[in-house]
């Protein structure tokens, strides 16, 4: 299922991940393991760092593996939201009998 996973990183737990090293290989190794239709990085939430990864969720019960890395390394909050791109959408609405 099309998912897309919203990201968002306390300014000051961000700082410290940036510093160390660790804030650009967590989401590396998150780029790799689900290899996303799309990744866009901005700021969220009043200057929190932030993203969403838009990526093919396989199994329900890869949300822990996928989340984890976030809230462990980065105090993150995580967010999982099914979406649909345009011809999802195209070939949903034709399903509507009205």
């Amino acid at each position: 299922m099309r998912t897309m996973m919203r990201v968002t990183i306390p300014v000051e737990q961000g700082n410290k991940a940036l510093r160390d090293g660790s804030l650009p290989k967590i989401v590396q190794s998150a780029l790799q393991d689900l290899e996303p239709e799309a990744a866009y990085f901005t700021t969220l939430g009043g200057g929190q760092r932030g993203g969403f990864i838009v990526f093919d969720l396989k199994d329900s019960s890869d949300l822990p593996r996928i989340a984890e890395p976030f809230f462990m390394a980065l105090n993150a909050t995580v967010e999982f939201t099914p979406v649909m791109n345009a011809d999802d959408l195209k070939a949903g609405l034709g399903k509507i009998k009205l």
